[in-house]
């Protein structure tokens, strides 16, 4: 795993002894001896983690953090402060400055070597996510990220899977008004819980009797739907190696017993923030994904989406020898209802044309807008007699009901005419298809609207 890791101290050796450290394990190292220079690298460079002291003057490590984490453009990248204070509340107020971690010299190099991969996986995937996010399409994703998730009013949802009733209890009083907190003591009915319920946290003790945590972690880790959710172990002391072991399996953090409660709350608030920022980011590439192929006035698919299927039907039809079909329709005199009732009320027959039309369809077949007041309906495994058929009971829907308007109950009559044409045997093209199914559809326009025409050949 190569990664490119950002060292800041204003102290030569100790950044050397880091730089040597990183680079046996294949790492690209950058340095900075101070604040300023740190945050200009992290603005101007690629960096993956950054490994920050504390303890330096003129901009102490806190406000170095502070600044990153405010910084839409840099606050995805993982942080880790390493200095001299072990005091929980100095780790209280590196967690509440933004670090994802808070590591006391002198550093356990397997330690370290360990957080810094499982950060820079954490890292991977929060770029792939940017990146999909940004390429898709342009969606202010600077403002997006600027979010603080953290702060938001909703509680995160939380479970805790701990078999010791004092454990439970006590975590349960830290967390009150803090977390909607669940907890089984069972880890086999954890994970199913875990596996059925959107959780933002799973909390894992390994103080089991005669159960491996770190399996239910591996588990966890395996499983789609739990794949990202965060997690964090809460360990006795001398469990380093199970720790260790624990972040190489994916765990996202840990605590060690005695837990103290501005810890435990601080630490909960990192990874719900950067799970609710990942969470943020899917759900942008998704909804982008979805605006591409859809029409967003009637909810049904929209030209660019047909273009790109329509070919793979009609291949498929081909190949199996199974007849296809298509249809276009267009609302009659649709530029008098926008004179009448304004672009308002077009949009009302357009969205309304287009449930009628979902209603009537089956849910293999494929109907789009295809622009303005057109749309396209492709019906697979269909023959142009039923195609015909279909289209009349279409017609006959949209014409034996006046579409309703505006708020007052004001209705109208609309109707539509319909072209439709099917695959020929023999040698025949989509462009051919379509072609003969605008003809089909100038026909009846032209013959009195309101009406079906078929186009066999």
């Amino acid at each position: 795993m190569t990664a490119r890791i950002l060292v800041v101290d204003d102290i030569p050796a100790n950044v050397r002894l880091l730089e040597v450290r990183l680079l046996a394990e294949y790492f690209e190292v950058l340095t900075a001896t101070n604040g300023p220079d740190a945050i200009e690298t992290c603005e101007n460079g690629k960096v993956d983690v950054v490994l920050l002291d504390v303890m330096m003057p003129d901009m102490d490590g806190f406000e170095v953090c502070r600044r990153l984490k405010s910084d839409p453009a840099t606050s995805h990248i993982p942080v880790v402060m390493i200095t001299a204070l072990d005091q929980v509340s100095d780790r209280v107020r590196g967690l509440e400055a933004g670090a994802d971690d808070f590591l006391t010299k002198p550093v356990n190099d397997l330690q370290l070597m360990t957080r810094v991969k499982s950060l820079v996986r954490l890292k991977s995937l929060t770029d792939e996510l940017r990146l999909r996010a940004s390429t898709t399409r342009n969606i202010g994703i600077e403002e997006l990220l600027s979010r603080n998730f953290a702060s938001e009013d909703t509680a995160p949802k939380v479970l805790l899977i701990d078999e010791r009733k004092s454990s439970v209890e006590r975590i349960q009083k830290m967390l009150r008004d803090r977390a909607d907190l669940d907890v089984n003591s069972d880890p086999h009915a954890g994970f199913f819980q875990a596996a059925e319920t959107s959780y933002e946290c799973v909390m894992i003790s390994t103080a089991f009797a005669d159960f491996d945590p770190l399996r239910l972690c591996s588990q966890l880790r395996s499983l789609d739907r739990t794949r990202f959710v965060p997690i964090i172990l809460l360990a006795e002391e001398g469990e380093e190696e199970r720790i260790i072991r624990g972040l190489e399996l994916g765990i996202n953090d840990y605590l060690m017993r005695p837990i103290d409660q501005q810890e435990l709350t601080a630490r909960l608030r990192t990874q719900v923030r950067r799970k609710r920022y990942n969470d943020q980011l899917r759900a942008s590439v998704t909804q982008t994904i979805e605006m591409a192929v859809t029409d967003g006035l009637t909810g049904l698919h929209n030209r660019r989406y047909l273009d790109s299927h329509l070919q793979t039907l009609f291949d498929r039809a081909v190949a199996r020898r199974r007849p296809l079909s298509v249809m276009i329709t267009d609302l009659d005199r649709f530029k008098s209802i926008n004179d009448a009732h304004g672009h308002d009320g077009g949009d009302e027959v357009l969205r309304e044309f287009a449930r009628r039309l979902r209603k009537n369809v089956r849910g293999i077949d494929l109907a789009c807008r295809f622009g303005g007041e057109e749309f396209v309906v492709v019906m697979p495994d269909t023959d142009g007699a039923v195609a015909e058929k279909v289209a009349e009971r279409i017609r006959v829907e949209i014409a034996q009901a006046p579409f309703a308007i505006g708020q007052d109950g004001k209705t109208i009559e609309v109707t539509v005419s319909v072209g439709v044409s099917s695959v020929l045997k023999g040698v025949d093209t989509v462009a051919a298809l379509m072609k003969r199914a605008d003809l089909a559809l100038y026909e009846a326009k032209s013959g009195g609207r309101n009406r079906v025409v078929a186009k066999a050949a």
